[in-house]
C-alpha cells in the first residue's frame, strides 16, 4: 500500500519500513533515467512548483532534475524577495493561490513553521526541502538510500548500525530527519559529537531512545570516529546562530582529516556529509585531503538525490506502479560517473 499518495511529506516521521523499502526499490529502477541512460514520460503534463525562500544548490537542482526525468515540468521562484510576501501577503494565501497552478509544491524556508502552515492551507502534496534549523525530510531519504547501498556492497545490514553524527548538531536539519529515518530499523547506536553548545537537541535525543536505541553523547570528535560503521559530518551553520553566538567558535577542533580516519575509523566506514562543506583550512568540517579515500560516499551521496526525489515523486502522485512499464532506452551521449 502506498501511503504516501496524495500526501504533504512534511517530517520523516511520517516514514514505516515498509514505505522506506518501496522507495529504496523504486529509487534503484530509476537509477538508469536519474542518469540520462534511460527515461520515462510517467509524469507527462505535470507540473512542479519550486518555492525556495533560502539559498540552495544540490536541493533545487536535484529536485528539479528529478521532475523533469520523470516527464514533468517545473516553474521556480528563488528568494523571499521574488515573491508577493515582500507585499504583505501570509505564506498561507501564498500556499492557497499557488496551489490552483500546481501537481506539487516544494518548499524550503527559513522558518521551521511555515511549511506546517502551507500544507494547512491546501490540499497540493507539499514537501519539505528544508525549514529552517526543524527537518530536511528528503535529505535524509537519500542518505539513508546511500547508507542501504552502501552496507549492501560491504555485506552489512542497516540493523545494528552504529552512526556517528558530528559537528553542528543543535541547527542541523539534515541529522534532525536521519535519527528519525534511521530509528526505523533495529538496535541502532547513535554517537552524537559536538561542541557543547551546539549538541543534539534533546527531543531528538528522547525520539532515539524511546525508540529503543543507544545514544551516546560526547564533545570528543574520535569518539565519533572510532568503531562508526557511518561517519555523517555537519558544516557548522554560524547563518543560525542566535544572538551572542555568533562570534563562538568550537572549543576544540571538529576538523575530519585524513589523519583521523586513518587513526580511528574503521575500514569499511562510509564517510558522509549533506554538503556544502566548509573545505577552507582549519574549518571545522569535512577536510578535502579525504578526497581520494575510498570510504567518502559524499558524491555518490549527492547523486542519489535524484532517484530518491524521482520515486518520492512517483510514490506522492501516485504513478509508482507506471514506472517499469514506461522506462525506455535514450539515444544521446551520458557520461560514465566519476564517483
Amino acid at each position: 500500500m502506498n501511503t504516501l499518495y496524495g500526501q504533504a511529506v512534511l517530517s520523516c516521521e511520517q516514514f514505516d519500513l515498509q514505505t522506506l523499502n518501496r522507495l529504496f526499490e523504486l529509487a534503484d529502477i530509476l537509477q538508469p533515467v536519474a542518469q540520462g541512460k534511460a527515461r520515462t514520460n510517467v509524469l507527462e503534463g505535470a507540473i512542479m512548483g519550486s518555492l525556495f525562500f533560502e539559498a540552495s544548490t544540490r536541493t533545487r537542482l536535484s529536485f528539479d532534475a528529478a521532475f523533469m526525468r520523470l516527464g514533468g515540468k517545473v516553474s521556480n521562484t528563488t528568494g523571499v524577495s521574488f515573491s508577493s510576501i515582500v507585499k504583505g501577503e501570509s505564506i498561507e494565501d501564498t500556499a492557497r493561490v499557488i496551489s490552483g497552478y500546481f501537481d506539487v509544491v516544494v518548499v524550503r524556508h527559513p522558518e521551521e513553521e511555515a511549511i506546517h502552515k502551507m500544507a494547512g492551507a491546501t490540499n497540493t502534496p507539499i514537501i519539505n526541502a528544508g525549514n529552517g534549523a526543524g527537518e530536511h525530510p528528503t535529505q535524509a531519504l537519500l542518505d539513508a538510500y546511500t547508507i542501504h547501498n552502501e552496507f549492501k556492497q560491504n555485506g552489512k545490514t542497516m540493523d545494528n548500525c552504529r552512526i556517528a553524527m558530528i559537528g553542528d548538531l543543535r541547527y542541523g536539519r539534515t541529522v534532525h530527519s536521519l535519527v528519525k529515518l534511521m530509528s526505523l530499523y533495529q538496535n541502532i547506536t547513535f554517537t552524537f559529537a559536538s561542541p557543547d553548545f551546539l549538541s543534539m537537541p534533546e527531543y531528538i535525543v528522547e525520539f532515539a531512545r524511546k525508540r529503543g536505541h543507544t545514544v551516546i553523547e560526547t564533545d570528543q570528535l574520535k569518539d565519533g570516529i572510532h568503531n562508526n560503521d557511518v561517519i555523517y559530518a555537519t558544516r557548522i551553520q554560524k547563518e543560525r546562530f542566535t544572538q551572542g553566538e555568533e562570534t563562538r567558535q568550537p572549543e576544540l577542533s571538529f576538523r575530519i582529516n585524513q589523519a583521523l580516519i586513518d587513526e580511528y575509523a574503521l575500514k569499511d566506514a562510509i564517510i558522509m556529509h549533506p554538503l556544502p562543506r566548509d573545505s577552507r583550512e582549519n574549518a571545522n568540517d569535512l577536510s578535502n585531503d579525504l578526497d581520494g579515500d575510498p570510504r567518502l560516499a559524499i558524491f555518490r551521496q549527492s547523486d542519489a538525490g535524484v532517484p530518491a526525489r524521482m520515486a518520492l515523486f512517483a510514490m506522492v502522485l501516485g504513478v509508482d506502479q507506471e514506472i517499469e512499464k514506461t522506462i525506455t532506452p535514450t539515444a544521446w551521449f551520458t557520461p560514465d560517473s566519476l564517483h
